[in-house]
């Protein structure tokens, strides 16, 4: 196949590669300031639907709303984001969402069920945001620092991993953490991902181990055993995802070329 974005290459680090939940499209977002949508062809020359610029605003993730309508940008150095509303084709700035006290805002994720978004904020500050109206609707804390976090399928939990190693459990609902437990031998926490069919939970730490562990025991043990330790990656473990059908986890590193494993 022919790179994903031969009609526009772009001018720095891409930091974002996602396709559409719905429709042939592939989006690419990064550090030129720039969001752009592909017509995704396998083996033809897969056309440019559009960029988008955020003048001054590099960006750090981008994320498809759940129902496509929608693209969700934080920036590296901004406490706002942008919201790219593909239906009206217009560019919606967040300046600052009430009650979050926050200098930088950049990793966040977005609930399953199209209803939540969840800012990761410094000092373990977790922001939990509707995504219609994108206000504030509760923060949670870990200890430590957050450095990863997960819904599960059914958008009913989250799992929080921090830096130290802890990973906690919180109930959407009432927002009260449910259970934490501590990652195997992890020295620094850096990645977490959640089964579609909820039967695994997979931890990537700096040191390149990926333990993938049941949610069964994640959510009754203290210290449960890992089912399997993936030892491939000799540096850190920044991404850990598993496919649709939970048959194949691919993790991978930032840190070096062509550091992905599927297990």
């Amino acid at each position: 196949c022919l790179p994903a974005n031969q009609e526009r290459f772009a001018n720095g680090k891409l930091v974002t590669v996602q396709f559409h939940p719905s429709a042939q499209v592939v989006m690419t977002a990064g550090h030129d300031r720039s969001v752009s949508l592909f017509q995704v062809k396998t083996f033809s020359l897969n056309p440019k639907i559009q960029s988008i610029y955020l003048e001054s605003f590099p960006i750090y993730k981008a994320h498809f709303s759940v129902d496509g309508e929608q693209v969700i940008a934080t920036g590296t150095h901004h406490s706002m984001f942008f919201v790219y509303d593909m239906v009206a084709g217009s560019i919606i700035p967040i300046p600052k969402v009430r009650g979050v006290e926050e200098k930088f805002l950049r990793n966040f994720e977005l609930s399953p069920d199209g209803s939540f978004m969840l800012l990761i904020g410094t000092s373990g500050y977790l922001h939990l945001l509707s995504m219609k109206t994108k206000e504030l609707i509760s923060t949670m804390k870990v200890n430590g620092r957050c450095t990863a976090s997960a819904f599960t399928p059914d958008s009913s939990k989250i799992y929080s991993y921090s830096k130290e190693g802890e990973v906690f459990i919180w109930d959407v609902r009432s927002r009260k953490c449910l259970h934490k437990f501590e990652d195997e031998g992890c020295l620094e926490g850096k990645c977490i991902a959640v089964s579609k069919n909820n039967q695994y939970v997979a931890c990537g730490s700096s040191s390149g181990v990926v333990n993938l562990y049941t949610t069964d025991a994640c959510l009754k043990e203290n210290r449960p055993k890992p089912v399997k330790a993936i030892m491939n990656l000799v540096t850190s473990a920044t991404c850990v995802t598993f496919n649709p059908t939970t048959e194949i986890l691919a993790v991978a590193s930032r840190d070096t070329d062509e550091a992905v494993k599927l297990v």
